[in-house]
């Protein structure tokens, strides 16, 4: 019987995860690590921190569905990775700390065959000082941050309907933060709200990031067909933010909140602050914080992890300048080049490099997005992972049939720009590939034919479905592997 071990259960650790059991049946053991209880369908987030869902209609409680499905669970977190094992086994293990119940705070080894390292990000908000929920910003990267930014939004929309101007502040709380596309959201849902209730001249709503162009996405932007037309992104971008009433401030990295005042430099080398009664800014993102240790107990974290604590994968992690980078240099199978029998999956693995160009002020002070890996990406990644293993251990080889080059692969976003069964929008985006490929597609840097978008009612309900549909598969329903990722 051969074990697969998997930290997280966030999007790609729970593909992964069913994935690998279904693949493997009951002859070979599953087990999931991790410090959460429950599920969370992250992209309905913004909803929740809208008042237009609650926390409970975006989560589930993992036990009994890894308990139908045969699957181990231990609500702990990782603390150190072994994969050469040590004097008394020869097996990788995983050193874990319980976060809950009887067991809290005790520390187990537990061994594996292969390993899934799927941990996602530490939301690393110390990284800026005074950001955060429990510091002076909200956030909506978890439904209980989400929660809480409803409770102060609709603080400022009660004191606009008593005639009090309110400056709303919405983007990336660190200069190299990524998931502008979630702030993004939440800024339109916001607009939209504001605008639904007649508060237009009460609001001051103002979008902060460290995107050199706005509709950057920390993916270089992009070239997409809309209405029979090549359209820029930053284009597409500042026409959907002008119809909103919204206003930009671009190229920045945000360095210090205090109450009501984010203070920041831009590309130009210039510091300016920013009055705001409520802001919501995306954290920088980092590992989980693992170590690594061989079988003489000695570190070897800088081997298994690249310095943001994020684990290397076959990628190119040369450093390599931003003339020479290639989408070859992107990985395709997430294994360690290490070790053979362990992956990482996800936001977990390191990128060998960003997708956006690197841009420093005229202070020295890196300002540009880091590659988004969210969502779509995430479940695939998550899935060829769990595939390759799973046939490596039925057939017995170490071949990878299964690969999943984000410079290889298209994804579908949808950017909801205001919840209405009549008269909600949302933006339908699709790039092909992600990571743009200038040899190939010299002209735009992706397949044009594959990368569209178009706003409207249509998109809303394509958001809206899918929030149920995924929940579907990820609670393994009826004939869940049917749905794709």
């Amino acid at each position: 019987m051969a074990k697969v071990l998997i930290l997280g259960a966030g999007i790609s650790g729970h593909t992964a995860a069913q994935i690998a059991k279904r693949k493997l049946g009951s002859n070979h053991e599953v087990e999931v690590v991790s410090p959460n209880s429950n599920y969370q369908w992250v992209p309905s987030n913004i909803w929740v921190g809208m008042g237009l869902m609650t926390p409970d209609q975006v989560k589930f409680k993992l036990a009994p569905v890894y308990k139908k499905l045969g699957i181990s669970y231990k609500q702990a977190m990782g603390v150190s990775v072994h994969p050469e094992g040590n004097g008394s086994t020869a097996k990788g293990y995983v050193t874990i700390k319980y976060v809950a119940g009887e067991k809290n705070g005790i520390e187990e080894n537990v061994e594996y065959d292969y390993l899934i390292n799927a941990t996602g990000p530490k939301l690393n908000f110390g990284a800026t000082e005074g950001l955060g929920p429990d510091k002076f910003t909200c956030s909506v990267c978890t439904y209980d941050h989400a929660a809480h930014a409803w409770e102060h939004l609709q603080k400022c929309f009660e004191k606009m309907e008593q005639g009090i101007k309110q400056k709303f502040l919405i983007g990336t709380g660190h200069p190299m933060a990524t998931c502008q596309g979630a702030a993004f959201e939440y800024s339109l849902n916001i607009a939209f709200e504001i605008h639904k209730r007649k508060l237009d001249d009460m609001a001051e709503l103002t979008w902060i990031s460290n995107e050199y162009e706005l509709g950057d996405f920390g993916m270089g932007g992009a070239y997409i067909k809309q209405g029979g037309y090549v359209t820029p992104t930053k284009i597409f971008a500042e026409s959907i933010f002008k119809q909103y009433n919204i206003n930009w401030i671009v190229g920045a990295g945000v360095n210090k909140v205090e109450k009501g005042l984010v203070s920041f430099e831009t590309l130009d080398g210039e510091y300016h602050t920013k009055e705001f009664d409520f802001a919501m800014l995306i954290p920088g993102f980092a590992g989980a914080g693992m170590k690594a240790f061989n079988k003489q107990n000695e570190d070897i974290t800088a081997t298994v992890f690249a310095p943001n604590g994020m684990m290397k994968v076959d990628a190119d992690y040369s450093g390599k300048p931003y003339e020479e980078w290639l989408a070859s240099d992107w990985p395709s199978i997430y294994k360690s080049p290490a070790y053979d029998n362990v992956y990482a999956a996800g936001i977990a693995f390191a990128p060998p490099h960003p997708m956006s160009k690197p841009m420093k002020s005229k202070n020295g002070t890196a300002i540009f997005p880091t590659p988004p890996r969210t969502g779509m990406p995430s479940g695939v990644i998550g899935r060829i992972v769990a595939e390759n293993i799973a046939e490596q251990i039925l057939n017995g080889h170490k071949e990878h049939h299964h690969r999943a080059s984000m410079a290889r692969m298209g994804a579908a976003c949808i950017v909801s720009a205001g919840y209405g069964i009549t008269q909600g929008q949302a933006a339908v985006m699709t790039v092909n590939p992600i990571v743009p490929d200038w040899e190939k597609y010299p002209q735009w840097g992706r397949n044009i034919a594959d990368t569209v978008g178009e706003i409207g009612l249509a998109g809303h309900w394509m958001k809206l479905f899918m929030h149920y549909l995924f929940l579907y598969k990820a609670k393994a329903n009826p004939l869940w592997w049917m749905i794709p990722e």
